[in-house]
Parts: structure tokens; C-alpha cells; sequence
């Protein structure tokens, strides 16, 4: 058997004094910040960037993956120490990476520099996208995490909507190196003086671990297993998802801008879709909801491979998916608490997720050149399709041994 969250009670109560006040506005911005320069901005400027530099799509597109395995392997030893100490001092120190990494991104001079910023950059990922973000509000909020972590992923889900046309229309009028540092400076700005401020609440203890006897450990557990495999399907599935669908819009017909847009609307999309999640949470068990999300994603990247028109209902569609994908940041921020408890949050999230990180990573890559093979992206939406219902059933099996272990 496994341990399960039965009690809440157990997995430790932190009263409101011990919630920094500005915590939340301050992630709110961070996380809307970080995601939308480090991120987003990148598929918008990399069609400029290969024009410029010369570099290949693919050998650009590497570099940025290799930033996503960085985050990956990185992310496990960086719970640890969110367990222990708290989010202040991590998330301060991945700002200040990300603005150099930025920077050194758009001063590049040759490609092995333009992949070491990026490599820097993976490191920045781990200690400030929405990981450490999550490790916080789990343990701050204790029982009231799902409110918090809906207010800081809503915010999140904006970051495509706000940096992704602002890229695009820096891009146009300064080129793609004066863009970066321009988003370095507001990087910088907006988000070292708010880790650095707003997280100095004290970090409440952990919650005690109850281990027993012949108990295997939670994340050598087979449910822990399968849903592991479960996030890596759906996560590689998504990700492609995202990074396709600029190219998926022009081979349909749209401009440069109008592609940007759609992503950019994609992510009001999730806003809308973590308005939500409560909704769901209180409606569905949690294994129902798992593989209703990962079931949906599968259904939405279906309608955009098989739909070819016209470009309104393409952008429709990708609201849609931007829906489902707000829905699926917030499953995947509750999917240790909501079966384990908050023990150990960091480092059970960080080994949850560190595979579907590896997935996002290479799936910019690998969607790209599965494209090429199978001529265009609607044959690639189709087969990713398919990656989202495979995580819908290891979902349920996860679920089948939980509940058994249950009785």
C-alpha cells in the first residue's frame, strides 16, 4: 500500500498571520512576468531570429528545449530545499538568472553562447516559474490552496495574452535581440524587487509524515508511477500543442500576427478555464477530473487537426484548448496534495512533474520534425491527440490502485 491524504487536519493548518499579505499579488506578477519572457516570447521571436542569425529553426528550437531538461533535472533538488526553507531566497536568485539569461540570450554573438544563456535560463525555470510558486502556496494556504493556487494560476494563464502580442509588436519595430533586452529590463523590474520583498514571511514547519511498517514509499508507489507517466503523455501532448500552433495557423492561412494572437488568446483561454477548477473539484473525484482534463485536451487538439477553417473558428479553438490547459496547471498543482497530503509537496511535485518537464522540453523539437514527417501540423495535432487519451487511461488505472490500496 501507499500513503494516502485522508485528513487534512494532518497535513498541518497554517493560520492567515502566517501568510505574507502581499504574497499573492506579488506571484500574480511574477508568474505573468516570467512565463510570458522567458517562455512565450520565444516562439514569437524565433521566426526572426532564424531569419537574422541564420541558425535552423530546429538547432534554435534544441536550444530552447535544452533550457526545459535543465528546469527538469534541477526542479528535484530545488523542492527539497522549498520543503526546508521556503520560496524567498530560491525565487530571488532564479530572477536575477533570468535577467542574465535573457541578456545574454539577445547578445549572443554565435550559437554556443545563444545555448549557454538559454542553459542558464533552465535553471531560472526551476526556481521561478509555477513549481516553486505552487510549493509556497500550498504550504502558506494549507486547506484554502486551491482558491490560492486558482488566484496565482489565473494570473499565470495571462501571460501568453500580454507578452506574446507585445513581443511581437517590439519585434516588428526593434528586431529580436532589442526585444529581449527591453523584456530584460521589465523582467528585472518587476520581478526580483517582489521575490525579494513580498516572500519574507516565516516558512511554517512541515507537517508530519506518518510512514508505517511495509508501506511502500509514495513515489516508488504504482499509482504514483502511472500518474507520472500519465502528466509526461498529456505534458508532451500540450506543449506541442503550444508550440505548434503558430505554425498550425499559418499553414491555414494566417499572418504572422494573427498566429501570435491565437496563442496569445489561447492563454485567456486558461484564465477562464481556472475560473473552474473549484467548480470541478467539488463536483468530481479527483481521478474523474484527471481523466476528464486529459480526455478534453485530446478532444480539442482533434477538432484543430481535422477543422481547417476559417481562422475565427481556428482561434475559437484554441481558446478552447487554452481552457482545457488552465484546467490542467491547476490538476497538475494539486495532484500530490489531493492524493498524499502536503508532506513533502516539494520534492513529490518536483519528482511528479520532472518527467513531463523532459516531455515539454523535447516536444518543441519533436513536434516539429514529427510535422515534416507527416506532412504538416494537422497530422501532428492527430497524433498528439492520441497522447492525451493515453494519459487519460493511465489516469484511471492510477485511480484503480489508489482505491484499492484505500481498502
Amino acid at each position: 500500500m501507499t500513503h494516502l491524504h485522508t485528513d487534512e487536519a494532518a497535513t498541518g493548518t497554517p493560520t492567515s498571520r502566517s501568510r505574507p499579505r502581499a504574497a499573492l499579488p506579488a506571484l500574480c506578477a511574477t508568474q505573468i512576468t516570467s512565463w510570458g519572457i522567458v517562455y512565450y516570447a520565444f516562439p514569437v521571436l524565433l521566426p526572426h531570429l532564424t531569419v537574422d542569425t541564420g541558425w535552423s529553426t530546429s538547432a534554435a528550437t534544441a536550444a530552447f528545449s535544452a533550457a526545459l531538461l535543465v528546469s527538469a533535472v534541477t526542479g528535484i533538488p530545488i523542492g527539497r530545499i522549498l520543503d526546508r526553507r521556503g520560496p524567498r531566497t530560491v525565487m530571488t536568485i532564479g530572477s536575477v538568472l533570468a535577467v542574465t539569461a535573457v541578456l545574454t540570450i539577445a547578445a549572443a554573438p554565435n550559437f554556443y553562447v545563444f545555448t549557454a544563456g538559454w542553459l542558464l535560463a533552465g535553471f531560472a525555470m526551476a526556481a521561478t516559474f509555477y513549481q516553486p510558486a505552487f510549493a509556497a502556496v500550498t504550504r502558506w494556504w494549507g486547506p484554502d490552496r486551491v482558491r490560492a493556487l486558482t488566484i496565482v494560476t489565473l494570473a499565470g494563464g495571462l501571460a501568453s495574452t500580454v507578452f506574446a502580442p507585445l513581443t511581437a509588436l517590439l519585434a516588428d519595430h526593434l528586431g529580436w535581440r532589442a526585444t529581449y533586452v527591453v523584456l530584460a529590463v521589465i523582467l528585472a523590474a518587476v520581478t526580483i524587487p517582489a521575490h525579494a520583498l513580498a516572500l519574507r514571511a516565516p516558512w511554517p514547519p512541515a507537517p508530519p509524515s506518518t510512514p508505517a511498517p511495509n508501506r511502500t514509499p509514495i513515489a516508488r508507489s504504482r499509482p504514483f508511477l502511472l500518474l507520472v507517466l500519465a502528466f509526461t503523455s498529456s505534458g508532451f501532448a500540450m506543449y506541442a500543442v503550444v508550440f505548434g500552433m503558430v505554425p498550425l495557423m499559418i499553414e491555414r492561412g494566417a499572418g504572422p500576427s494573427t498566429a501570435a494572437w491565437a496563442l496569445g488568446l489561447g492563454g485567456a483561454g486558461q484564465t477562464l478555464g481556472r475560473t473552474l477548477y473549484a467548480t470541478l473539484t467539488r463536483t468530481t473525484s479527483v481521478t474523474t477530473r484527471t481523466a476528464i482534463l486529459f480526455t478534453a485536451g485530446g478532444g480539442t487538439t482533434t477538432a484543430l487537426a481535422l477543422i481547417p477553417g476559417p481562422i475565427p473558428l481556428l482561434i475559437l479553438l484554441a481558446v478552447l484548448a487554452g481552457v482545457v490547459r488552465g484546467n490542467l496547471t491547476l490538476l497538475q498543482a494539486t495532484a500530490v496534495s489531493d492524493r498524499w497530503g502536503t508532506t513533502n509537496y516539494g520534492r513529490l511535485s518536483g519528482l511528479l512533474i520532472a518527467p513531463a518537464t523532459v516531455a515539454a522540453a523535447l516536444a518543441p523539437w519533436a513536434g516539429a520534425a514529427l510535422a515534416g514527417q507527416l506532412g504538416g501540423y494537422d497530422g501532428l495535432f492527430l497524433v498528439l491527440a492520441v497522447g492525451s487519451a493515453l494519459a487519460a487511461v493511465l489516469a484511471l488505472a492510477s485511480g484503480r490502485f489508489i482505491s484499492r490500496s484505500r481498502t
